[in-house]
């Protein structure tokens, strides 16, 4: 199997494989002298110590040259008017958002009372400003929605002009059906407590299904994550004839047959499985030639690991020479790490979106940051420009 690669650079376009085109995100900076925090840009870069690649632009910023320099909108009076605040789910991820924007985290106070209730205080006016809040909802799933709601509620009663909450992972996506009788929607309720909460738009990261965007009332802006993990792929030293898409379902075909489009148009393979019940699945053959070539399988998330570890376990008897596994949202319940780090993957490659705590760390672990994907997602909504081009 192939060493994981220990010094890589995203954004490398010299690479065999051809990355998506980012040039379309290019716009002019804007030349006013009153405006003077500029935003610190970056490439990811992998880290030299244990096999593990983790980008950290906060200590390692060099130039990106796919994202132009914005400077935040400010007036005279109070400063930009475009506010940044974080949930206490991912605040790194929200860190270097602000940092890619040129601003700094505003000031929030979140507190637990002994009962566990939650309690929030803005510490800083958001009078007449866009506001967004970026708060996952990522385990413990309960407790990050309601310390949402009530941040979006806050902001709401400060007057806020504008509310967007930035989810990077929507939980309760996959409840988005009915597959049993007497099953509830939990999709649709989720969407519907934001809703009423205050916010007037969601910024989500890869929902687990497109028609999730239908249970909002409110605009939703659908960001992917294929871009960050398609420009590291294009780093790595393997011939694009010897690749084939993997989709570890029937479910996510479409992704995996988009991925495999910009990926120099590598062919598609298919595992096909039936759920014996929930986080439990069994493989049951492969659609698909595999034999002597590089397995990249695409997935929106992993939790367990169950789909991931069995569909490699099957492309491993097809006799495909090495397996990757690609994901936006690293959910990474229990026994996902013993799976995917024992040795049936010659990396895992994820994103941000859901913390990764040091203890679920494994040599094989590849986490990007989309830091700059959603701060020139969230530059554009507040500066009344188009989104979906960043994705052409």
């Amino acid at each position: 199997m192939m060493a994981s690669a220990t010094m890589a650079t995203c954004f490398c376009s010299s690479s065999s494989f051809s990355p998506p085109d980012l040039a379309a995100i290019h716009s002019p900076p804007s030349s006013s002298p009153s405006r003077r925090r500029r935003r610190r840009r970056w490439s990811c870069r992998a880290s030299s110590t244990g096999g593990t690649y983790d980008h950290n632009p906060l200590l390692q910023p060099p130039p990106d040259p796919h994202f132009p320099l914005r400077l935040p909108v400010q007036d005279g009076s109070s400063g930009s008017r475009l506010r940044i605040f974080s949930g206490t789910a991912n605040p790194t991820l929200a860190e270097e958002i602000a940092c890619y924007l040129g601003l700094e985290l505003g000031r929030i106070k979140i507190k637990r009372f002994a009962d566990g209730e939650l309690y929030v205080q803005l510490q800083e006016s958001v009078r007449g400003s866009d506001v967004f809040l970026v708060q996952p909802t990522c385990p413990p799933a309960n407790e990050n929605l309601m310390e949402l709601l009530i941040m979006v509620d806050a902001c709401r009663r400060a007057s806020a002009k504008t509310i967007t909450a930035v989810v990077p992972y929507f939980g309760y996506a996959r409840a988005d059906r009915k597959m049993q009788g007497r099953e509830s929607i939990a999709a649709k309720l989720v969407a519907n407590l934001i809703t009423e909460a205050g916010a007037h738009r969601v910024l989500a990261c890869d929902l687990h299904s497109g028609q999730s965007i239908g249970y909002f009332d409110i605009p939703v802006d659908h960001v992917y994550g294929q871009p960050v993990i398609l420009d590291y792929l294009a780093s790595k030293t393997i011939c694009p004839n010897d690749v084939v898409v993997v989709s570890p379902d029937v479910g996510g075909v479409a992704r995996a047959r988009a991925f495999a489009k910009k990926l120099s148009d590598a062919p598609l393979a298919i595992v096909d499985k039936r759920r014996l019940g929930h986080n439990q699945a069994e493989v049951m053959n492969l659609i698909g030639d595999v034999r002597g070539k590089v397995a990249v399988m695409v997935d929106d998330m992993i939790d367990t690991a169950g789909t991931m570890h069995k569909g490699a376990e099957l492309l491993h008897r097809e006799g495909a020479r090495a397996v990757y596994a690609c994901s936006t949202h690293a959910v990474l319940s229990p026994p996902a790490v013993e799976r995917l780090s024992g040795g049936l993957f010659q990396e895992v490659i994820i994103t941000n979106t859901v913390p990764v705590p040091p203890d679920q760390r494994f040599p094989q672990l590849t986490v990007l940051s989309v830091a700059n994907l959603l701060g020139e997602t969230i530059w554009r909504v507040h500066d009344e420009c188009s989104v979906s081009s960043i994705f052409q």
